[in-house]
């Protein structure tokens, strides 16, 4: 079955301002010429405030809870909040999200899209802007993913030289696996489910020096996928980030720029980032042109990350899309959402 792949541009806009031009293009790989769609959205700052009231109540609970994830809180900024609080933001967030892309001008890409659609069809969605609130969004809750379970979203910045076919070698996967500061978090764990998985080549820095990490990514033989767990966070509006490969050494990708550029030339397709906040470290990486990005774009518990890495490896290995691979992992989320609420909000993908 032929993929079809709809890109949908914001164009210029926020949220607080609206999106005048949104245009969203179909296609597939066997019939390229797109299918264009025209559209806008409004102004919606209210997002905003819900998203913030949102994240904060999200991270508290699991601070109050004292569930292990893999961010870095400081305890005097630690408050109490409730379960039954953040299963309230949660509704009206949705509920108001799914509001604003009910516009009558965006809801006919919507129906043009269903018209052209088939449920059964497996559908990459592209969406494109360099908004860094609007990338925060749950766009995963939008109805349209309900009526088409074969379809999943990745962000993108606008004008990305993108390579939308992403595929397993037909020899062993070669993984980088880098298991960074392990502070507060049980990252053996996913060392045991790389070393399990059949068919791979993994090789492990275990808390590696910049240097170390420096030399893996020069390495001629090129990698197919490069992992990491640990710690991490977004700087600058989501323009960068740093992830933590040691309990010292915090490193950027502009600190590894040559290093991922040649790891990049050599065949690196996908970076996994089982971290927190990683939409930082995915925009740095999508400069680079690296096929795809999937990160944790908001902090996460050890078991959510594990679990979405052990399902993610498994569907990839055995022959899945990628896109397909991390919609059936994150759905394998939804059974760990009375211990660990909104944990299928977190992984995506990015390019």
């Amino acid at each position: 079955m032929t993929e079809k792949i709809v890109i949908i541009d914001l164009g210029k806009g926020s949220l607080t301002a609206g999106f005048p031009l949104v245009t969203a293009r179909l296609s597939d790989l066997e019939n390229p010429r797109p299918i264009k769609i025209t559209g806008c959205l409004p102004a919606a700052p209210e997002l905003i405030t819900f998203y913030q009231r949102w994240r904060f109540i999200y991270q508290e609970l699991y601070h109050t809870l004292a569930i292990p994830s893999r961010i870095e809180l400081e305890q005097e900024d630690i408050t109490h909040v409730s379960e039954v609080e953040l299963d309230e933001i949660c509704t009206q967030y949705i509920y108001q999200f799914n509001q604003w892309l009910n516009f009558a001008e965006f809801r006919t890409i919507d129906q043009q899209l269903r018209s052209a659609l088939q449920p059964t069809d497996e559908i990459q969605i592209i969406l494109e802007t360099s908004d860094f609130q609007v990338r925060h969004l749950p766009w995963q809750l939008w109805h349209f993913f309900h009526d088409y379970p074969r379809a999943e979203l990745a962000l993108s910045q606008p004008q990305y030289t993108r390579k939308t076919s992403v595929s397993v070698p037909g020899s062993k996967i070669r993984i980088l696996a880098i298991l960074g500061n392990k502070t507060g978090i049980d990252i053996a764990e996913d060392q045991k489910i790389l070393t399990a998985l059949p068919q791979t080549e993994t090789f492990f820095l275990i808390e590696p020096n910049p240097q170390q990490l420096d030399q893996a990514l020069w390495d001629s033989k090129g990698w197919d996928i490069l992992f990491f767990a640990g710690h991490s966070e977004s700087q600058d509006q989501e323009k960068s980030g740093i992830f933590k490969i040691n309990h010292q050494d915090k490193v950027s990708i502009k600190t590894l720029l040559p290093g991922f550029k040649k790891a990049i030339e050599n065949g690196l397709q996908i970076a996994i980032f089982n971290s927190c906040d990683g939409l930082g470290l995915a925009t740095e990486l999508a400069q680079l042109n690296i096929p795809q990005t999937i990160v944790m774009r908001e902090p996460v518990p050890d078991l959510v990350a594990q679990t979405f890495l052990k399902h993610f490896l498994q569907a990839f290995s055995q022959g899945q899309s990628l896109y397909l691979a991390v919609r059936q992992a994150r759905e394998r989320l939804y059974i760990l959402e009375n211990r660990f609420p909104c944990g299928s909000w977190l992984p995506v993908i990015c390019q």
